[in-house]
């Protein structure tokens, strides 16, 4: 096979996998939201408007995967890199899309959790952005070695 194509799929990878992996954390962290609306509603309590952010935040991935995507198509590919720019782009979007996925989960516990209590964004938020540096140190690090 043609070392650049193999080396075209590891920057198509990135962003595809990244992207997904951000589908799949919103579509999460979205319906535990719709779930918590519902009980406010029922409750005829008012809905924490910053469910909205918790449902959103995996959304940042499909952005790094999109910049690392970037990155990688100002590289030229050779035969020595070609596996190595494969390797970067799959490495970086499954470790990308599997953290936006946690965050989909913390972020419907968040959800959930907001709309019984009405206290602790703070907390949510700080374990949210924890798990959001995985993301961001992935994104970092494979630019830096990109050059």
């Amino acid at each position: 096979m043609n070392p650049q194509i193999i080396g075209m799929l590891g920057t198509g990878l990135v962003m595809g996998i990244s992207a997904l992996g951000a589908a799949l954390g919103m579509s999460i962290a979205g319906t535990a939201a719709v779930g918590a609306a519902k009980r406010c509603y029922k409750a005829n309590k008012p809905v924490p408007m910053m469910m909205l952010t918790f449902a959103g935040f995996p959304l940042t991935g499909a952005i790094y995967g999109f910049i690392i995507m970037q990155q990688m198509k100002n590289v030229a590919i050779t035969v020595d890199n070609a596996g190595l720019m494969f390797g970067f782009g799959l490495g970086a979007g499954l470790a990308i899309a599997i953290s936006m996925m946690a965050e989909g989960k913390v972020g419907a516990a968040a959800c959930d959790s907001l709309s019984d209590t009405g206290k602790g964004i703070g907390f949510y938020v700080g374990i949210l952005g924890i798990i959001e540096t995985v993301a961001l140190f992935v994104m970092v690090f494979t630019m830096i070695n990109l050059g």
